[in-house]
């Protein structure tokens, strides 16, 4: 099968031919490794927002039938980042605008600061385990010198989904989940900065959340969401 190279550093910074190749090598979980493949593309902007996604031309590029490829294209048209019309077939999302950016934003800043006080009252052990191995996987993904971006978004979004979770309210961990805010935002634009930052805010939260700590739970989580939209907003133009 023919190997998919990653994502870079940056979506401004140029492709270069020598960087590290994405091979697609686990038989047994291969909707998972086309998945992958496509988000990272997606990420990298290798796929640009509103292009038109040729099955055919996935299945020859990473070696496999177009049934993984539907599938996981259907599970990214899920997540808001493709689209699919009839008679058409897929395309790319169109990329968030700067107004869209604060829209998502002020959702999460009313939702996030509050689930992350509840969760801190109802974390299990077994979900602080989770938050401890995901955040584990961003600081191995951010230190790689060839990072996935898709996979980092895509780890960023479960640590937030676990304390979501955490928190027992069924229809808020809906909701979060529903704003597929993380894929989004690191598609949008993709920076060393952003992603040493966020470890960083993470690692707060997931301090006050193990000591338990409601109110310093809530500040993290507030700090984090603002500190985010403010980078975001910073690097965005439009």
């Amino acid at each position: 099968m023919s190997g998919i190279k990653g994502s870079r550093t940056s979506k401004h910074a140029a492709n270069t031919d020598d960087d590290a190749p994405r091979t697609i090598n686990r038989p047994a979980a291969l909707v998972d490794e086309v998945y992958d493949a496509i988000l990272d593309r997606i990420m990298a902007l290798k796929i640009q927002p509103g292009a038109k996604i040729t099955v055919d031309n996935l299945a020859r590029e990473l070696g496999v039938s177009q049934t993984p490829i539907r599938e996981a294209l259907s599970r990214l048209e899920a997540e808001g980042l493709v689209l699919k019309a009839h008679l058409v077939g897929y395309s790319a999302a169109s990329q968030l605008s700067k107004e869209q950016v604060e829209h998502l934003f002020e959702a999460r800043l009313l939702l996030e600061p509050a689930v992350a006080a509840k969760a801190a009252a109802r974390i299990t052990q077994a979900e602080m385990d989770i938050l401890r191995a995901l955040h584990a996987d961003m600081v191995s993904l951010r230190d790689n010198q060839f990072p996935a971006y898709g996979q980092f978004a895509r780890k960023d979004a479960e640590f937030h989904q676990v304390i979501s979770t955490a928190g027992g309210n069924s229809l808020l961990v809906d909701t979060l989940a529903r704003l597929h805010s993380h894929v989004h935002i690191f598609r949008l634009v993709f920076h060393t900065r952003v992603t040493s930052e966020a470890i960083a805010e993470h690692a707060d939260i997931l301090t006050a959340l193990v000591a338990h700590d409601g109110p310093a739970s809530e500040k993290a989580m507030r700090a984090h969401i603002l500190a985010s939209r403010n980078r975001i907003l910073t690097l965005v133009s439009t």
